[in-house]
């Protein structure tokens, strides 16, 4: 008589049942793999393009450089500043030159025309001549004629300036010696450049200390000619 199919026959084993072994899974493996491939690459590039490490000896060079670009900077600064003071006091400066000279300037014009007020009402050369000899001061005192002459050139018409004149003054002293006898002396000649007036003032020394001068006569004389162009003749007076 048939039971049907057989099963299997029950085998104990020494430790009373059975287990399969199982090996590492599969995706383990592979995030290993790939956490591994990951961290060489990146050590790949970071050796071949990333920033080199420095070595010791390379940092404390860094660090000096960046220690003396510090105090170059520090310097810099300070000379920038220096600069920058400097070229504020010279605008102040200038400024300050700009307004005196500002000054100066109408202090000239309003001289230039209070000396003109004046020369109009000095009297005129007798002679009317140009230049003429407005006046002169002849002062004896020991042994020599102290002189201060105003010369004064007339205007063109329609200009405000006189052209420069060239040319020699002289001086002729007339006096007596103390046993009456008459002379003229020449006490100097020297030369002459004006525009519209010039005071000549000096002192000529007389060559006889015994010669009395009573008057002084001044001769103007043009440039490399001794034609007198104006004349003029004034008493001497005592000094102290």
């Amino acid at each position: 008589m048939s039971l049907g199919p057989k099963r299997p026959t029950f085998k104990p084993t020494p430790y009373g049942y059975t287990r399969r072994s199982r090996g590492i899974p599969r995706w383990l493996l592979l995030l290993i793999t790939g956490v591994v491939l990951g961290a060489g690459g990146v050590l790949f590039l970071q050796r071949s393009y990333g920033p080199q490490r420095l070595t010791v000896e390379q940092s404390e060079q860094l660090r000096t450089d960046l220690n003396t670009a510090n105090l170059e900077n520090q310097r810099l600064s300070i000379e920038s500043e220096k600069i920058r003071a400097q070229i504020k006091q010279a605008l102040q400066d200038q400024q300050e030159q700009t307004t005196l000279a500002t000054q100066a300037r109408k202090q000239a014009a309003d001289m230039a025309a209070g000396v003109a007020s004046l020369i109009e009402a000095i009297p005129p050369d007798p002679r009317g001549t140009s230049p003429g000899i407005r006046g002169a001061d002849m002062i004896a005192r020991d042994g020599g004629v102290d002189y201060r002459i105003l010369l004064i050139q007339d205007l063109p018409e329609g200009q405000s300036e006189a052209p420069t004149l060239r040319g020699q003054i002289r001086l002729i002293a007339q006096g007596s010696y103390p046993n009456g006898n008459a002379a003229h002396v020449e006490l100097v000649t020297q030369p002459l450049e004006m525009g519209r007036y010039i005071v000549v003032a000096g002192r000529a020394e007389l060559p006889n200390k015994a010669f009395r001068p009573r008057q002084v006569t001044i001769q103007v004389m043009a440039d490399g000619s001794d034609k007198v162009i104006a004349t003029r003749t004034f008493h001497v007076t005592a000094g102290r």
